[in-house]
């Protein structure tokens, strides 16, 4: 499974982006996709976890103003980013827990995208 990443970019504080993520392969089926966000000299923490039913997960500094969504049939999972501050920037990776595999059964997996630049600034 290959997850594709994009939608990064600067963007000045109070303004809206929007982070897609295709997930592509043979044979597999996602449970759980989202995002997690690294800082510079930080480690990688929660942003947004949605489910194949559609719950979601929010980090708690972003739960008022990010938003999940997901297309299980497209199998993506965007991410939409208002009101950005600049304690939001960060390294965005997509993330995906899938069941892979036909036979003897599938395997569970994890999988990350490459990540892409949020920068927040005026």
């Amino acid at each position: 499974v290959q997850l594709q990443a994009s939608g990064g970019g600067l963007v000045q504080p109070g303004g809206s982006l929007r982070l897609s993520c295709a997930a592509s392969g043979r044979d597999f089926s996602i449970n759980r996709m989202g995002w997690y966000r690294q800082v510079l000299g930080g480690q990688r923490g929660l942003v947004a976890m949605i489910t194949s039913s559609g719950d979601t997960n929010y980090g708690e500094s972003v739960k008022d103003h990010f938003t999940i969504s997901r297309d299980n049939a497209r199998n993506t999972v965007d991410l939409q980013m208002n009101s950005l501050k600049a304690e939001d920037m960060g390294v965005y990776s997509c993330y995906a827990d899938a069941n892979v595999g036909t036979w003897p059964g599938p395997i569970r997996m994890e999988y990350w995208g490459k990540g892409t630049q949020v920068t927040v600034s005026s």
